[in-house]
């Protein structure tokens, strides 16, 4: 197991800034990044979720940043004027703009009955359900309660009742993935796996939980550096074929983490989306703030290549393989009420593209039982967006952190274009 600190080395310089006061308040999770966004009036701000920061040595880092302040791409495009974050109304996008942003309407309304979606975090979230009503109810959707079967909470060994120890920032965490996962497939049932602490070890149990359960799409929107016992954490929590098991590629910007690199999972990078004049209606770029903030890609040091993945500048697994939106300056609505002022903030990283992809497997269907599902994209290329445009920090081998025509680190083939690249 890992016994340090995985992501304070990486996150200590978040936000750029001149003076270690400002640079250790992010460290608290209590300071802010600025983004000058093109669809964007006014300058937003954000700050990584206390749970970007573990608590405890050996824990690893969730993915997700909220929104402090200014304009978001949602409402400059709609002529909003109240702040964002003020709680009180959605600042960011919902479920409508995801399913058209990324051709999923159609398949959103038909698809996804009879699936279970799981969502792994550490530490429970007391008003999961209940924040999850609030979202729905929202939007319109369907409700997905405990009474009627719709949603489950359990520990990672699957009891109901004796759950961890409650916490805010990552109950945070938990808000986002239960709304990005109802927004693209709210007509899925939802399993909410809570572990004891953000361990590998319990992590990793917990996934293993989910799938005996009956889950066969798995989200995770953690991670922490790489390291040699990783091949070793692949055998034992992350080799289920048969099963979707999406990770996020982390927040720090250029570089590999783990279990993002695990060659059994699908890495989802991040972009920035916004509106757009074009055909799709809708315009993405490589998610990045600065050098140490943006989406995480890289070649894996550990992780042997997969042989579904035939980049020629890494010989080892490349992250990442699809994306989805996760800049929190065109960032997604969430509800949540524990540790915060009960109402709508808006939310980015990779925390939000990892639940979304889970969900557009759902849509696609159950993968075939001897299948890794992270290998039908690649055989599904026209059937993605491509990215083009952007970069997540600098690289010796260009694709590696810069967007490209084709298969890049950042966003890997793409974002989805409906559900066809995501079947066998």
């Amino acid at each position: 197991m890992r016994t340090n600190f995985p992501h304070i080395r990486l996150r200590w310089p978040r936000v750029g800034s001149a003076t270690a006061v400002t640079a250790a308040l992010v460290l608290a999770g209590f300071g802010t990044a600025v983004h000058a966004d093109a669809t964007t009036s006014s300058k937003v701000t954000w700050a990584a979720t206390p749970c970007a920061t573990p608590k405890k040595a050996g824990e690893l880092a969730c993915n997700s940043l909220r929104v402090t302040g200014g304009t978001t791409a949602f409402q400059k495009a709609r002529g909003i004027t109240p702040k964002a974050a003020d709680a009180a109304t959605p600042s960011g996008y919902g479920p409508s703009d995801l399913q058209s942003a990324y051709g999923l309407t159609a398949a959103a309304a038909a698809n996804g009955s009879g699936e279970t979606i799981a969502i792994v975090d550490a530490y429970n979230d007391p008003n999961a359900e209940a924040d999850l009503a609030k979202y729905r109810s929202y939007y319109g959707l369907p409700a997905c309660t405990s009474a009627s079967g719709c949603f489950k909470k359990v520990s990672q060994t699957g009891s109901t009742t004796s759950l961890p120890s409650s916490d805010a920032g990552w109950s945070e965490e938990i808000s986002l993935d239960l709304d990005m996962v109802s927004a693209i497939a709210p007509n899925a049932k939802i399993l909410l796996v809570e572990a004891k602490s953000a361990t590998m070890a319990n992590l990793g149990k917990s996934v293993n939980e989910a799938i005996t359960l009956g889950a066969k799409f798995v989200s995770n929107s953690y991670g922490g550096s790489e390291s040699s016992s990783d091949t070793s954490y692949d055998s034992s929590y992350f080799n289920h074929p048969g099963v979707a098991i999406t990770v996020s590629a982390g927040d720090d910007g250029y570089g590999a983490q783990y279990p993002a690199a695990s060659k059994y999972v699908t890495s989802v990078g991040g972009t920035a989306l916004s509106t757009s004049s074009n055909t799709r209606g809708w315009t993405e770029s490589v998610w990045k703030t600065s050098s140490t903030e943006g989406t995480g890609s890289g070649c894996s040091s550990y992780d042997a290549k997969p042989s579904w993945q035939t980049d020629t500048g890494c010989t080892k697994r490349m992250i990442s393989d699809v994306s989805a939106v996760a800049d929190p300056a065109t960032g997604v609505s969430v509800y949540d009420s524990y540790g915060v002022t009960a109402g709508w903030y808006t939310f980015g990283g990779t925390s939000a593209s990892s639940p979304i992809i889970a969900a557009v497997y759902a849509l696609a269907g159950t993968p075939g039982s001897s299948d890794y599902p992270a290998q039908y994209p690649y055989a599904h290329t026209s059937s993605l967006n491509d990215v083009t445009s952007g970069n997540n920090g600098s690289c010796s081998t260009s694709y590696f952190c810069t967007a490209t025509s084709g298969y890049d680190g950042p966003t890997g083939w793409g974002t989805p274009k409906g559900v066809s690249a995501f079947t066998g």
